[in-house]
């Protein structure tokens, strides 16, 4: 009787990603699927065509493209202030094929846009990896905060029209950050004990731009990041008027933020989904659900269009400063 059989030899892990990395688009896939067919069940196609052929797409368009535009130009900004802060000098126009090139990877899953970055920085920069990586995450932290501190005024200026589940997600978030900020500047003699539990040990350098920055630093990014927000709130709304769509400005403020974090989860294609979902959910009271729909598609996808259009233009220039020697690079 034979013995029994050896295990099969383990994958390797450039197979073990990418099997990660299918196994998570045909989820986003799925998931983007039920969403649309719960929606296509609620609102019939005919009325959403119509929503679409209605549309004044000139001047959706002339709103919408520069939004587009000017939140690439910002986002590159705060990108080098950042990497300034925590890293080494680096120039506005240096970086700009570096984010529009992360567009081009994040169209496709907004993780590994993310990690685009975080290489393609690294390469540049002559740091480590995880260092990057570090900052790249604090990026979407205070992205998150400074929508959060958006949606904080708007909700208190109409507290009687918002759903009561939405104030607990506010505070919710808000803790989030207070942990991570407490964990990452805790430490000193005697604390590496007891943080082994966590699988992010403090002195992770996953963790390292959390651990040098100050709680001013956090503020400072939330309050650079605020005309981002602003311009794309009185740009959308001029927006809505092409579909038809008048919704007030004070629910405008208060759930527009919340609709950009919820479209930021990386559990659909391309974010399709659960932004029309959330549009509905939180404008059904104040528009026709046929064109919210068709305003809310048309507004996602030129914005996400625009930003690969960006990106493409952008891609031949950062691909030739990445293949190049890496000497002269920090010039500033």
């Amino acid at each position: 009787m034979s013995g029994p059989s050896p295990p099969p030899a383990g994958r390797r892990p450039w197979q073990r990603a990418l099997a990660t990395i299918l196994t998570s688009r045909v989820t986003a896939v799925l998931v983007t699927l039920a969403i649309f067919a719960v929606l296509l069940r609620r609102i019939r196609l005919e009325r959403l065509l119509v929503a679409l052929a209605e549309a004044d797409y000139p001047r959706f368009l002339a709103v919408m493209i520069p939004n587009t535009i000017f939140y690439f130009c910002w986002d590159t900004l705060v990108l080098t202030v950042v990497i300034r802060w925590f890293h080494a000098p680096a120039r506005y126009r240096d970086l700009l094929p570096v984010r529009a090139a992360s567009y081009v990877v994040a169209f496709f899953n907004t993780n590994a846009g993310r990690g685009a970055l975080a290489a393609y920085l690294s390469r540049r920069l002559g740091s480590p990896f995880l260092q990057l990586g570090s900052t790249v995450l604090f990026l979407v932290l205070t992205e998150y905060m400074h929508l959060v501190a958006w949606a904080t005024v708007g909700i208190l200026a109409i507290r009687s029209a918002v759903p009561r589940a939405l104030l607990w997600v506010l505070p919710g978030i808000a803790l989030v950050w207070l942990a991570v900020f407490t964990y990452t500047r805790g430490g000193g003699p005697g604390t590496a004990g007891r943080s082994r539990w966590l699988l992010a040990p403090r002195d992770w350098a996953l963790l390292r731009t959390f651990r040098l920055a100050p709680a001013r630093r956090y503020f400072q990014v939330v309050l650079l990041r605020a005309p981002m927000f602003f311009v794309s709130l009185c740009l959308h709304y001029l927006a809505a008027r092409a579909f038809g769509l008048e919704i007030p400005f004070w629910p405008m403020l208060a759930f527009l933020p919340v609709i950009f974090m919820l479209a930021a989860l990386p559990i659909t294609v391309a974010h399709l989904g659960t932004t029309q979902a959330a549009w509905i959910f939180f404008f059904g009271g104040y528009a026709p659900e046929p064109r919210l729909l068709a305003f809310s598609l048309a507004a996602h996808l030129t914005f996400v269009v625009t930003r690969s259009v960006l990106g493409l233009l952008f891609l031949p220039i950062a691909y030739a400063d990445l293949v190049r020697p890496r000497q002269g690079r920090l010039a500033c």
